[in-house]
């Protein structure tokens, strides 16, 4: 990635931040927490040209927060695409809903803390992600 496309995605992932949704704060607040047990989440992360909403590079794990307009056939392909070539570089992608994060934190945080349990094979096998009860499946 070339000097001027790192700026602009990182001017892009602080914009990202600062306009994020309710169901995304109210994760950061409860990811924050994670620091005590050695697993430190950044927001909005600059992952060559994708940016994700949640990542702990440490354990190589992305949490997306999806609303409903993941749920269109064009985002549901490009959501597949962007997971794969995620996956391809060794992360585990995570997906949850708006609505879990509003109405099930706890059993979203229990789904996060038992992925970053799990440890990540050396190199980490092509497919998989983890999935919150109600979460869509993104097609692979």
């Amino acid at each position: 990635m070339g000097v001027a496309t790192l700026a602009m995605a990182n001017e892009r992932a602080r914009y990202l931040r600062r306009s994020r949704t309710s169901a995304e704060r109210r994760l950061w607040r409860e990811l924050r927490q994670l620091k005590q047990i050695g697993c430190k989440f950044r927001q909005q992360v600059p992952i060559d040209h994708f940016i994700v909403d949640f990542a702990c590079l440490s354990k190589r794990l992305i949490v997306e927060v999806d609303g409903g307009t993941h749920g269109t056939d064009g985002e549901v392909a490009k959501d597949a695409r962007r997971e794969r070539y995620l996956r391809d570089q060794g992360f585990r992608v995570l997906r949850v809903w708006n609505s879990d994060v509003r109405e099930n934190i706890g059993g979203v945080m229990d789904t996060i803390v038992a992925t970053l349990e799990t440890p990540t094979p050396d190199p980490s096998p092509q497919g998989g992600g983890g999935h919150v009860r109600g979460a869509r499946q993104v097609p692979q």
